[in-house]
């Protein structure tokens, strides 16, 4: 089966001792397991779950950045469960992973095309991994057979450009860009309008990296999805923030401010593996409910895949 739940057209050979999605994910996730499941491990000491060691359980789940909402959700079920005295770590974090699964289940969604061609717009703020996102994702369409045109509209950084001018020649996309400082808006629609020309399956749009205190680029942002509209109405058919793990609950600001501009439909959450703060992710997942369409534990194309609610959770308590 490919990346997006259709089988691939093309088969790499698979390296000797190659580690699977699942082993590279608990390995991203390591840190963040680590700081909860010792945490955890510290609070049931005592080996009684009074209310003390049930407040006790849920600072360590905040402290994981899963939000305070989240933690006492858990909590709440752990309550419940009516345990005998003489409880065991493994039972507890049991009981957190199966609620963090029913959490995350809704938003664990495939990233599915259904218009030709699929206009994607990508954005966040600079640093989140968005350029790399996007050249993961124009690797894993084409291994899919299908045809792909990328946009730069960062049309500030020249880096930026550069970067992903380099991944399209790498994985045989279409590469559509502007002039340096050239309008950003400009370059979507020409992008869009070749993929039409070129009967093209994916446009992936790159925007700028903007801060989300930044009005005039959030506005751009705006632009480029009016723009796109003259040439399909329906389109920017998926609206994606990618979000930077380490960056904790500040990643909940940024869907926040996204939301208004650009009126997302998804979410990409990456660097998971440099981080204590996965945790996030459950977070994200109930205050906004946008789906997960992946999430990335390192730099090759591999480290980015499928977002699964129930091997998440796992991995996130260490089970």
């Amino acid at each position: 089966m490919g990346w997006f739940g259709k089988k691939e057209n093309k088969e790499e050979p698979a390296p000797v001792k190659k580690k699977s999605w699942t082993e590279r994910l608990k390995s991203g996730l390591g840190k963040t397991s680590e700081k909860l499941t010792s945490g955890i491990a510290e609070v049931l000491i005592k080996k009684r779950l009074d209310d003390e060691t049930l407040e006790e359980l849920e600072d360590v789940l905040i402290m994981s950045d899963m939000g305070v909402e989240v933690a006492s959700q858990v909590v709440d079920r752990i309550r419940r469960q009516k345990f005998e005295k003489d409880i065991d770590d493994v039972a507890i974090k049991a009981v957190i992973a199966d609620e963090i699964t029913e959490i995350l289940t809704p938003v664990s969604q495939s990233l599915t095309c259904s218009h030709t061609p699929e206009v994607i717009v990508m954005c966040g703020v600079n640093g989140s991994g968005k350029t790399t996102t996007i050249g993961k994702l124009a690797q894993r369409y084409q291994l899919e057979g299908k045809k792909v045109v990328v946009g730069a509209c960062d049309t500030f950084r020249a880096a930026a450009v550069e970067q992903l001018e380099v991944w399209a020649e790498r994985v045989g996309a279409l590469f559509v860009s502007g002039e340096p400082g050239a309008d950003a808006a400009s370059v979507a629609y020409k992008a869009v309008e070749t993929a039409q020309e070129q009967k093209a399956d994916i446009v992936l749009l790159d925007t700028a990296g903007r801060l989300e205190n930044k009005q005039n680029l959030m506005e751009e942002l705006e632009k480029i999805i009016r723009v796109v509209q003259k040439l399909d109405k329906d389109a920017p058919h998926e609206r994606i923030i990618v979000l930077d793990a380490t960056t904790g609950q500040n990643a909940n600001q940024q869907v926040q401010v996204f939301l208004k501009y650009a009126q997302l439909t998804g979410m990409v959450v990456t660097k998971l593996d440099g981080t204590a703060k996965g945790g996030v992710v459950v977070s994200l997942a109930k205050q906004f409910k946008l789906p997960i369409y992946a999430v990335g534990v390192g730099e090759t194309v591999d480290d980015l895949d499928h977002f699964d609610a129930k091997i998440f959770a796992k991995n996130l308590v260490d089970q």
